[in-house]
């Protein structure tokens, strides 16, 4: 759509602070005020909307579908949310290994074993590693204690905890995320051990790296959220 607005600005209003465009109030899809939890987090969505051209181009103010995604969408059906988080709690990456070849097995050791350790020792779950394909279920005590830390989530980092366990395949890296454990692309790199370990052996595609590098992308935007949302 064409560009309607010229004058961006940011002030504090019913329930957080609010972007205005011409001094109109911003509201998400479904009608809500876009009030945010932080000044920083409505900066940089301002900022979104300055950036636009003669053309509004939605698909270019990834902050902004973010939060109405928590506003509208989290805020209304939290336990959905938080039980599509969780689905990856019984199958994170992290706990699943190969046995060979040795280099690829001392690369997952490597690169996740400190990840299960710290969500033991943070959040009380100790998950057990599986090596092989086939599924094993998780102590229920880990679960609860995962459902427990994400349930502790305000709906901002939800909606950027969903995009992250999502791309990653990985709850504990979410949850190390939302605790400001681990970087954006520290994450991404950890989720793609066994691409990685591939692309060194036969070769990269150009179209699988492409999908790679905008998966790595909708990650930091959704470490971006999580941060200014605090």
């Amino acid at each position: 759509m064409k560009r309607f607005y010229e004058e961006v600005s940011v002030s504090p209003g019913d329930g957080g602070f609010q972007v205005f465009l011409d001094g109109r109030p911003v509201r998400t899809p479904g009608g809500k005020p876009l009030a945010l939890p932080t000044e920083k987090l409505a900066e940089a969505i301002a900022a979104e909307w300055r950036a636009q051209g003669d053309e509004v181009v939605p698909t270019s103010m990834p902050l902004l579908r973010l939060a109405n995604t928590a506003i509208d969408g989290i805020a209304a059906n939290r336990a959905a949310t938080i039980d599509a988080i969780l689905r990856f709690g019984d199958n994170d990456l992290l706990c699943y290994r190969a046995h060979e070849p040795p280099a690829l097995a001392g690369r997952q050791a490597e690169g996740w074993d400190p990840w299960l350790a710290w969500a033991g020792r943070r959040l009380g779950a100790h998950l057990t590693i599986v090596y092989g394909l086939n599924h094993a279920d998780q102590p229920a005590e880990a679960l609860a204690a995962l459902h427990e830390a994400v349930e502790a989530q305000d709906d901002y980092t939800l909606a950027g905890l969903h995009v992250i366990a999502s791309i990653t395949g990985s709850v504990v890296l979410a949850l190390a995320a939302a605790a400001g454990e681990v970087t954006a692309s520290q994450a991404f790199a950890l989720s793609r051990i066994d691409e990685t370990y591939q692309a060194e052996r036969w070769g990269q595609d150009g179209e699988a790296e492409a999908r790679a590098n905008r998966l790595a992308e909708e990650v930091d935007r959704a470490f971006t959220l999580v941060a200014l949302s605090r």
